[in-house]
């Protein structure tokens, strides 16, 4: 088992915010062999991201409790978990999440008042909390959350299926999302996220839109020059 030298809302403020924070996806991971793939990103990693989806607010079953409990003894990084889940169920299942070793939870801002209450949740049980946005979502449906949650991710995908090209709205959606954010008095206490689409042509694009961190799926689980391609990553930089 692995010490952590930070955890839940330390762990999180800790990450770096002068570049790009790799954020590797293990849905992408070889699940075979996983513990392997945990093994070779571990020196490359800022934070491991573990979908959730319930199959009915996402189209897809994905994952579990137990695999994050798993990973959370394999890594000393901090654990981000993304519940693409019915409102319904979202607060037990932060709860287990959490008590299994995420670091933070990050629930759909679609959860509504139900999405509020499992991002206190989170807080009460000493994680930290974010919020995520549907693409077909207007951004300005995280103002009910900015000034309780750490990151705002966007989707720039349609939600819970890979492979698909980043929407051209994807970019201003970013930029809305930093004025709501500096509205609030809140740019620089809150992480801006992208996820969904990460390719070698879009990262630079997303990032000079003002992404803080991108979600890494095959992108980086691919390559084998991962050395190369998260160099590649932190050299990138927001337009100006």
């Amino acid at each position: 088992m692995i010490s952590k030298p930070l955890s839940g809302p330390a762990a999180i403020a800790a990450l770096p915010r002068d570049r790009l924070i790799a954020e590797f996806s293990s849905w992408s991971a070889n699940l075979a062999n996983f513990e392997s793939d945990l093994q070779r990103i571990e020196p490359y990693v800022d934070m491991h991201h573990i979908d959730v989806a319930d199959g009915h607010f996402a189209p897809s079953f994905l994952f579990f409790p137990d695999l994050v409990a798993r990973i959370a003894k394999l890594t000393a990084r901090p654990i981000h978990v993304h519940l693409m889940i019915d409102q319904a169920i979202v607060e037990e299942q932060t709860r287990q999440f959490i008590e299994a070793g995420a670091d933070m939870v990050s629930v759909h801002a679609e959860n509504g008042e139900a999405g509020l209450r499992a991002v206190r949740l989170a807080h009460e049980l000493g994680a930290e909390a974010g919020v995520v946005l549907r693409l077909e979502t207007p951004v300005e449906a995280v103002k009910p959350f900015v000034q309780e949650v750490a990151f705002v991710t966007l989707l720039g995908t349609a939600i819970g299926v890979k492979g698909q090209g980043l929407s051209e709205k994807a970019c201003d959606r970013l930029g809305e999302a930093r004025v709501v954010l500096r509205n609030a008095g809140r740019e620089s206490a809150v992480v801006l996220a992208a996820d969904g689409g990460i390719r070698q042509e879009t990262v630079p694009l997303l990032r000079a839109a003002g992404a803080e961190t991108v979600v890494l799926g095959s992108l980086a689980f691919g390559d084998k020059d991962l050395a190369g391609r998260i160099g590649w990553l932190h050299g990138l930089k927001v337009a100006a």
